[in-house]
């Protein structure tokens, strides 16, 4: 009779952080692919009309938004088919006062790390940096709904699933620190989106959804956090780029004094949010940092982590170079 291979805790555990790995270079891989795909199928129907004439179309726009929303989607299939884990180890529940907590984050997060952003920007503007223009469709009167769906609901829903219901799950469960999964998540999250000009705003967003996600053993708080970033922006911009220009700020929508106030409430509340999650729900065994089997995950991680750093390189560069 042939005996049945025992499979131990440590190649579990490397095994769900290499799915892991796989996982954030799946959703690095598909996008580039879609996208060449599209550019190819729109090329060919293009029929003589002038070059980028798709670019300014709002149904061009959304699919830009859906692309990587289906890819995180199939990734998240591969990995509970791959690996064999249950779909309720990603969507567990959680104690209700991480709901409110995190809402009170995202505020802290979306205006006052604002302000750290766009002074960033101003010091790559000195080396001649140019803003990139918006991507957002059209916002005004109902074109805000489906909006909102597309760019606030579902990477609410499927980014977090990727990033903190696989991604950090799998970091914290086996082994690694707390701070350890917490400022790579935050890393891989702000290198993902390849956007220069949100680098520190997206690493600071990136690690504070992983902590709450490790406090809470939950993702449905960092979803509500996520939803309310991007909702908040596409009502801010539906609001006021039709008033202020497109790269607005709130410091041109608020007198000088409100903004001021605003700052400053809103980094208090960014203190106190962190305070509680950095003090509050510790587990005695926690370790704060150390990467066990770091290089199962990274190995399996490193064509998506080289693919975004090869695309955020491309954005910074375009950024300074004026292309005909």
């Amino acid at each position: 009779m042939e005996q049945k291979s025992v499979v131990t805790e440590e190649e579990l555990k490397k095994r769900a952080l290499s799915e892991a790995g796989i996982s954030y270079s799946v959703c690095a891989m598909l996008p580039v692919l879609f996208s060449l795909l599209l550019s190819i199928v729109i090329l060919a129907l293009s029929g003589g009309r002038e070059e980028n004439w798709y670019a300014d179309r709002d149904w061009y726009k959304y699919l830009c938004f859906l692309i990587p929303q289906c890819c995180f989607a199939f990734a998240a299939f591969l990995f509970f088919k791959r690996s064999r884990m249950r779909i309720r180890s990603a969507y567990r529940g959680c104690k209700w006062y991480f709901f409110p907590l995190a809402a009170v984050l995202q505020f802290g997060l979306t205006f006052s790390l604002s302000e750290l952003n766009e002074y960033f920007v101003r010091f790559l503007e000195l080396f001649g940096y140019v803003r990139q223009s918006s991507v957002l469709p059209s916002l005004g009167g109902w074109n805000l709904l489906p909006a909102l769906i597309v760019i606030a609901v579902l990477p609410a829903v499927l980014e977090e699933t990727i990033f903190r219901g696989i991604v950090t799950r799998q970091m914290n469960d086996n082994g690694w620190g707390v701070y350890a999964s917490v400022l790579v998540c935050g890393a891989l999250f702000s290198l993902f989106h390849h956007n220069p000009e949100q680098t520190i705003f997206q690493f600071f967003c990136g690690a504070c959804f992983a902590l709450v996600a490790i406090r809470s053993g939950s993702v449905f708080p960092t979803m509500l956090s996520h939803f309310l970033n991007n909702a908040v922006i596409l009502a801010l911009s539906a609001a006021y780029a039709p008033v202020y220009g497109e790269d607005f700020t709130m410091k041109q929508v608020l007198p000088a004094g409100g903004y001021v106030a605003l700052c400053a409430v809103a980094a208090v509340a960014l203190v106190a949010a962190l305070g509680c999650l950095v003090f509050f729900g510790r587990r005695k065994e926690e370790k704060a940092f150390g990467v066990r089997y770091g290089k199962v995950f990274f190995l399996a991680a490193s064509v998506g982590i080289a693919l975004c750093a090869i695309e955020w390189g491309i954005a910074l560069i375009s950024g300074f170079v004026k292309l005909p």
